[in-house]
Formats: C-alpha cells, structure tokens, sequence
C-alpha cells in the first residue's frame, strides 16, 4: 500500500488531504500538534491511517518523532505540507515573536520534516511532494505581510525542491487556494474590524460566487499526488474559483 504524510492534518485543508488520499487508497500519516483532532481526523481516513502529535516548528520533537515513524510506516510516495497559520498585521505591527511565529509554522516546519522524508524518498525511489502555497504567493492582501511573505518563499522554494528532487525522480508542485472555509481562514476574518464584511467579501471575489472547500483543494492535491500529473512538476495549481483570473473592477 502507498504510504502519504500529511502534515497540518488535523484540520482544514490539511485534514481534506488526508481523507482524500485515504479514499484513492492511500495509507495516511496524520501529522499535527492536536492529538484529540487528529484522531478524530484519521478516524474519517479509515483504519489503516495513522496519527502522530508533535509541533512540527521544533526541531527536537521533528527529529525525534520522524525516524520511527519511517520506520514503522516506511517512505513516503507522497507528502503533503499542509501545516498552516495566519498571523495578522502590517509589517510595522508585527512583534519579533509574531514574525517568526509565522515563518517557522508556514516555511521552517517544511524544512525541518523535509530533512527526514525527503531522504527516504530519495532512497524509496521518488514521489510527489505538494506544498501549500497560496494566491497570496502571487497577490498581497493588506494587514498580512508576514503570511504574504510566507507564501511567497513557499512558491520559491517548490521550484528549488524541483529542480534538486527532478534527477531522484521526486515531483515537487504548490497548490495555491484561494479563499477556502477553514479555521485559520476564519481566524483571519475574526481579525477584522468587521468579519461578517471581510468572509461576505471573499465570498463574492471569486468568480465562481464562493468560497471554496477542503474538498477542492484535496481534488487538486490527489492529482498532483498521482500518476496522472508524472510529468508536472516544479509549478503551481491555483485552486481559487477564479479570483486571480479576474482584473479588479
């Protein structure tokens, strides 16, 4: 059975993974730091999914946890780098901590878990590798600089890990969703100084008329994870309803 790591997979569009890739038959690792959601979470991914509780922004607990897990569950075919938070404000108003609160669980988590399962990989032969981008790898939104700053190094580094993992037969592609209905995407909203406003506004900036699902973003990160996508490789899917397709009126 292939084996996927999802990380960021007890809620939201990490969680969506998941089941998605449990339901093409996958044996899901559920990587996240709330035990309690990820057992819910790998209960929906069936009884062959495991989970695994650990702050993935820790180098220690990264290194500790890791090796056993590939031990037990063996090289990933595919890994998904789901885990995800919004830290809101302008540039001026972020504090040291808040800055590198962001970087690390947005880009450094990515570094940190890649130094274990990328090597596997390696050694197993090849896979695909998704990160989670964003539309704000492209576009900024005001009041979000560090996550914008974020997703803008997560879309680099995608062509880097493509160009190094090409030649190992490892496929490495972003997803870029738009406005998705999550937690942390209603966290973002909550932040606002009207959130019934900023969540009827995401609602209606896509041109498909809403907002998006886990589910949409699982679809598009399924085909990159398959062979239906064996020649893609070091790009970016948007995944938005086509708000980036729009010119603002």
């Amino acid at each position: 059975m292939s084996v996927a790591y999802v990380t960021g997979a007890s809620s939201g569009i990490g969680r969506g993974a998941a089941v998605r890739l449990a339901e093409d038959g996958y044996r899901v690792v559920l990587l996240g730091r709330s035990q309690e959601r990820l057992a819910d979470a790998a209960a929906e991914c069936g009884p062959d999914a495991y989970y695994a509780a650990f702050d993935a922004t820790s180098a220690e607990a990264v290194d500790r946890e890791l090796p056993s897990l590939l031990e037990q569950y063996g090289a990933p075919d595919v890994v998904v780098h789901a885990a995800g938070q919004t830290v809101v404000g302008a540039l001026d108003q972020l504090t040291p901590q808040q800055w590198h609160q962001q970087m690390d669980v947005n880009l450094t988590s990515i570094y940190l878990l890649n130094r274990h399962l990328w090597p596997a990989q390696v050694a197993a032969g090849g896979g695909s590798v998704v990160l989670i981008a964003s539309t704000a790898s492209f576009a900024a939104f005001p009041q979000d600089a560090a996550y914008v700053a974020s997703k803008g190094a997560v879309l680099a580094l995608t062509k880097a890990m493509a160009l190094d993992g090409a030649p190992a037969g490892i496929r490495v592609n972003a997803v870029c969703p738009g406005f998705i209905l999550t937690p942390n995407l209603q966290g973002y909203f909550d932040a606002q100084d009207d959130p019934a406003a900023a969540s009827g506004g995401a609602a209606a900036a896509a041109p498909l008329g809403r907002m998006g699902t886990p589910a949409d973003v699982a679809g598009a990160i399924a085909f990159l994870a398959s062979p239906a996508s064996s020649f893609v490789t070091g790009t970016s899917l948007l995944v938005d309803g086509g708000l980036m397709a729009r010119v603002p009126g």
